[in-house]
This record gives C-alpha cells, sequence and structure tokens, in this order.
C-alpha cells in the first residue's frame, strides 16, 4: 500500500491511447457484471493489470493486481448485506470510464423502508485487452455509517442471521448486465477461507503478510 504515482495524484488518466467505444463499453460492461452483480471478485480482481493503481480513500490506496485481490474478498465479507445498484456510466475512447451507484441494504423490517442506500462515484481507466490499470472510488462515508445504524438496528429487531443479510431484492430495472434475476446472492466469498474485514488497519495487516 505505497504511494500513489505522482501523475495518478493529478487526475490525469489521458495516456493518448485510444480504444473503440464498443470495446471499452463491453469491457466494462463484464467488469462490472463479474464483480458488482454476479460477485465473483477474484475474476473480477484478475481484470486489472499487475501493476494497476486503485485509489481509496477509506481503505488506502492499492498497489498491483495482488493488494487489490488481497483486499476485495475480506471486505466484501465484512459487509455481506451490501450490493450495487447502477444508476448512469459514461465511457469515452481515451478509456476513461465513470459510474454512479447506490450501495444497497434490504432492511429486513417490513415496518420500515425498503431498503438503505448511500451513494458512490467511481472512475476507471481501460488498459486494452480486457484488463483496467486504475480505479478510483468515492463514497458517502457519512451516508455510509448512518445507514449501517440503521440497518444493525433493524438487524437486531428482527434477528437477522448472517446468511439473511445476503438479500439482493432491489436490483436496479436496467440495464440486463447491472442486475441478477434472483433475490439472494451467492458471493464467491461465502466458499473461501477469508477473513471478515470492517477497518483498515485489518487490511494492512493482510497486505503486509503478502508474499
Amino acid at each position: 500500500m505505497s504511494e500513489v504515482p505522482h501523475s495518478l495524484r493529478r487526475g490525469d488518466l489521458d495516456d493518448g491511447r485510444r480504444f473503440p467505444l464498443e470495446e471499452v463499453d463491453t469491457a466494462f460492461q463484464h467488469l462490472y457484471f463479474t464483480g458488482c452483480v454476479k460477485e465473483d471478485w477474484t475474476a473480477w480482481a484478475r481484470m486489472f493489470t499487475v501493476d494497476c493503481c486503485y485509489v481509496e480513500r477509506f481503505w488506502g490506496n492499492l498497489n498491483g493486481r495482488k493488494e487489490v485481490e488481497a483486499w476485495i474478498n475480506p471486505v466484501m465479507a465484512g459487509v455481506p448485506e451490501i450490493y450495487t445498484v447502477l444508476e448512469w456510466y459514461t465511457v469515452d475512447d481515451s478509456g476513461r470510464v465513470c459510474w454512479f451507484l447506490q450501495n444497497r441494504r434490504d432492511n429486513p423490517d417490513p415496518d420500515g423502508p425498503a431498503f438503505f442506500d448511500f451513494a458512490g462515484l467511481s472512475t476507471a481507466r481501460y488498459a486494452g485487452g480486457g484488463e483496467w490499470d486504475y480505479e478510483e472510488d468515492y463514497w458517502d462515508v457519512k451516508g455510509a455509517r448512518e445507514t449501517a445504524g440503521l440497518y444493525a438496528s433493524a438487524c437486531e429487531k428482527m434477528g437477522t442471521t448472517y446468511e439473511q443479510k445476503l438479500s439482493r431484492r432491489f436490483w436496479p430495472t436496467g440495464p440486463p448486465f447491472a442486475r441478477l434475476d434472483t433475490t439472494v446472492a451467492q458471493p464467491e466469498w461465502l466458499n473461501l477461507d477469508v477473513p471478515r474485514i470492517t477497518k483498515p488497519r485489518e487490511l494492512r495487516e493482510i497486505i503486509a503478510a503478502l508474499p
């Protein structure tokens, strides 16, 4: 988890390469569906280049595919209730993609709202060949904390189990790559022996132990 390269800190994501828009769009749909919808997070992480840069303001910056892969399953296992609702995305021929989403938790309490959302915005850069060399995530930390509290109270009231937190009842109506025809998730990490982390210091320990 080393320092982000100076060129990337400036936000200069256009290195002169150009790609057909259809190629960028198709690659993004595959990336998004594999991770945010299907929740096959190892396959998602392996779509990043070996030397990728991933900027995450809460968890800390990740440098290289190995760190991204070490991070993603433990953090998603730590919040099994969260899934992603895509609102819009844009692509351009430099390979840049930007998308806006809601991080959603289904409410187990029938007396409350159907779900709790907090917003997120991400940008990524396509590197060609189906791979990505940069992603940067922004999300509403205040909203995340507020909705986490509301969700925790609802779970306590209803006696919600860990497995019941895997409900995915309110996918967006479109596009097709942004949703599944199922109301219960089967994320990859259910079958993996990974820790469930919720704190950046826990991730730092995982990264420090990488070979």
